[in-house]
This record gives structure tokens, C-alpha cells and sequence, in this order.
């Protein structure tokens, strides 16, 4: 099997909630998420002279040679995807995260490979639903080349990645961001600096029940309340999919730990 390694830009979208859309309605959950990918996300992703590596079941895999390119076309499907969810009960929407990373990467036919690939879907499960997250690389790439306004939101350690991962978030225009606090200073033209943002995670409930297939029930809630938590502005959401590692942590200290 030939391998080749080139520098990507890596976009890694999925469905918040799949799970808990999926169980309410398998078969239009599936037939809503066909369409979107079908009639915008493959258009999008062609225009932009990406290509689809692979689907995910409840996402997909993305790469282009321009990390313009790739973030033009994040921000393009999810502005696309708020109109198209318009008309869509909340409970019934599907609504993509996106993570974006430039990398080196190891690629085959149908899949790519490699830290740069672990990073992007990292901040995929970061993100919030309809929301962008790019790495402080590609950041650095398109902040003077694209008029899209980002959110710093800080250094975060994720899972598998050794080292700090710089996180910053695409605001849609019009959205406000995060408040700011001044600093008190004897110089009258001192910055003001951004106040923390509070960062919570809810961590997966536990099955107290002797029925083990009673265990569906505690995850979809955990699913549920991180994404309805997740729509509640400025509060920074870690993902459901952070939160499962957890599971098998003796306590609440664990999750707390840098």
C-alpha cells in the first residue's frame, strides 16, 4: 500500500448529539445528516479545492492544500447549516463541529494519518454545535488573510497530544464575544484583557441501576446537557467525547487536573 506524506490542512467535522438524535429517530437522523452532506458539505469542500477523505458515520474527514481554502470553507458550511436548520425543530437538528489544524500528514487513498490529523479531531470535540476551532497554526495562516473574527480562548491540553494546543474560535458577525475587564494602570493606554471564560465539563453519569443496558440512559443525558450547556454564551463546553474519558476516574479530581 503506497504512502505519502504532505503538509494538510486537516478539517474534522462531527454531529453534536448523534447519539441522542440517532435514538430518537434513527432513520430521519440519518436521511437529514445524507442530505447535508450530500447537497452542501461535498459541494462546499470541492469548491474550495478540498476533498473528502473519508466519512465518519457521524461526520467527516476533510483535506486542502490551503488552509485558507479549508477555513473558508468551515465557516461557509456552517453558515449554510444555520440556514438550512432555520425551519428544523431544535431536537431534530443536525449541527456540525468543526476542528482545523495544519500538519504534516501520512496519506493513503482513504484515509490520512499522523498529529496533525489527532489535533484537528481533538478540537473538533472541543468545539460547539455550528462552531469552529483552529489550532494557533492555522490561525497564524489566514489572520491577516481572511476578514473572519476569532476568539482567543487559550491554551488547552487535550487528549494524546503531549504538548499545549493553542485554541482559537470563529465568531459569526454580529455575535458577541467575550467581556472584557480593564486593568487598573498608571498609564492611560493600557489593553484591556479578555476576562476568563468559564470552562465546564459534565462528566458521564453513573448507571447505579444492576441493568447494564440501563447505561444508554445515563449517557444520552450526559450527551443532552452538554449540548444544551453548550448554546449558553460565553461558557466554554468541553465535549461529550472528552467528558466519556473520564469514565473510569476513581474521582471528580481527575477531571480537574491540567
Amino acid at each position: 500500500m503506497s504512502q505519502a506524506r504532505r503538509l494538510a490542512a486537516i478539517l474534522a467535522a462531527d454531529v453534536a448529539g448523534y447519539s441522542r438524535l440517532m435514538g430518537a429517530d434513527e432513520e430521519g437522523t440519518h436521511e437529514r445528516l445524507q442530505a447535508h452532506l450530500q447537497e452542501l458539505v461535498s459541494p462546499k469542500v470541492a469548491e474550495h479545492r478540498g476533498r473528502i477523505v473519508k466519512n465518519t458515520g457521524d461526520g467527516f474527514l476533510a483535506e486542502f492544500a490551503s488552509v485558507v481554502d479549508g477555513v473558508r470553507c468551515a465557516v461557509e458550511v456552517q453558515r449554510r447549516m444555520g440556514q438550512r436548520n432555520a425551519a428544523t425543530p431544535a431536537e431534530q437538528r443536525i449541527e456540525f463541529r468543526i476542528g482545523i489544524n495544519l500538519g504534516d500528514v501520512i496519506a493513503e487513498e482513504h484515509d490520512i494519518f499522523g498529529d496533525g490529523v489527532n489535533v484537528a479531531a481533538r478540537l473538533e470535540g472541543l468545539a460547539e454545535p455550528g462552531g469552529v476551532l483552529v489550532s494557533n497554526t492555522v490561525h497564524d495562516h489566514v489572520r491577516d488573510r481572511l476578514s473572519f473574527a476569532f476568539e482567543d480562548l487559550g491554551d488547552h491540553q487535550v487528549k494524546n497530544i503531549a504538548r499545549l494546543v493553542r485554541v482559537y474560535a470563529w465568531r459569526p458577525e454580529g455575535q458577541a464575544g467575550v467581556p472584557t475587564a480593564s486593568v487598573t494602570s498608571s498609564s492611560p493606554t493600557s489593553p484591556a484583557v479578555a476576562a476568563p471564560r468559564l470552562s465546564i465539563v459534565v462528566l458521564p453519569f453513573a448507571n447505579l441501576s444492576t441493568d447494564p443496558d440501563q447505561q444508554y440512559f445515563a449517557d444520552r443525558i450526559t450527551e443532552d446537557l452538554t449540548t444544551d450547556l453548550s448554546r449558553l454564551a460565553p461558557m466554554f463546553v468541553i465535549s461529550g467525547s472528552t467528558a466519556f474519558t473520564y469514565r473510569k476516574q476513581a474521582s471528580r479530581h481527575e477531571a480537574n487536573r491540567p
